[in-house]
């Protein structure tokens, strides 16, 4: 199914305000000793998600992406200490340079898999190319 550029900034929108409810309230005690793993996770589904919707096989797209993800995870990060000061009540915690590195690690992590990925398409369509110009001859 082809989605248009409207519902996809509509479906981006709806993300990024859910990410940032997410990401400014505290998580759950429950979850607090998996804290980085969860980011990993997040950025990870978050690049999947985005590389499917916008760039499919194009890496100038793909690393767009995961330029501005990464650029996302920052500004989330500051904004979680910005918003202590700005409620004047700590309702996350502060600027979390680890939180940060686990985002990227998860933004690494999906971008080798789609490379894998795209590598592998690549030269599958090649010789699949190949056998049938062998045929044509």
């Amino acid at each position: 199914m082809k989605l248009n550029n409207w519902t996809k900034v509509i479906i981006i929108i709806i993300c990024l305000a859910f990410s940032l409810v997410g990401f400014l309230i505290k998580l759950p005690f429950c979850f607090r000793h998996i804290d980085k793993e969860l980011h990993s996770i997040f950025y990870f589904i978050a690049a999947a998600f985005f590389t499917v919707l916008f760039a499919n096989k194009n890496i100038i797209r793909h690393i767009l992406i995961f330029i501005l993800l990464y650029l996302f995870s920052v500004a989330i990060e500051y904004a979680q200490e910005y918003s202590n000061i700005l409620f004047h009540k700590r309702i996350h915690g502060l600027y979390d340079k680890e939180d940060v590195h686990a985002n990227l690690i998860g933004l690494i992590c999906f971008s080798i898999l789609w490379i894998i990925y795209i590598v592998i398409l690549f030269l599958f369509n090649k010789s699949k190319t190949n056998k049938n110009h062998k045929k044509e001859l």
